[in-house]
């Protein structure tokens, strides 16, 4: 009898064990899966889906201007307009102290920047044409 009560026992105390060790198949002892790594970090949820690089920087612009109002004009910016040319706009209104309106100042920089980039195209494809 008490080598039956001995096994029983045994074998409930495995079942105990078995049920507190959270071990999936395939897994190694003492490691947790991928899936379960970021458990402990939440990211806030905004509501928006930005799934393309294009829209990602132009939400980056509109927080940097904080004119979060309008961003969808900086993500149409961003799938539009020269990378190269809405980057120095940026700059311009990050070194710029004490700026009112940093959207403002950003639009008129990249109104200039675009007025120069037509110009400088137009001259070099009028200088070489001869004139008439």
């Amino acid at each position: 009898m008490t080598k039956k009560s001995f096994k029983a026992s045994e074998h409930n105390t495995e079942a105990k064990n078995k049920s507190t060790i959270t071990e999936q198949p395939g897994t190694k002892a003492g490691f947790a899966q991928i899936g379960s790594l970021f458990d402990g970090y939440r990211l806030e949820d905004k509501g928006g889906y930005i799934s393309k690089e294009f829209q990602d920087f132009g939400y980056r612009m509109a927080v940097e201007l904080s004119d979060p109002v309008h961003k969808s004009l900086y993500m149409k910016l961003a799938k539009t307009v020269d990378r190269l040319l809405l980057e120095k706009a940026l700059s311009f209104v990050k070194d710029a102290p004490n700026v009112k309106s940093k959207a403002k100042l950003f639009m008129w920089r990249l109104k200039q920047l675009r007025a120069e980039k037509l110009d400088s195209h137009q001259s070099k494809n009028s200088a070489g044409q001869p004139d008439k």
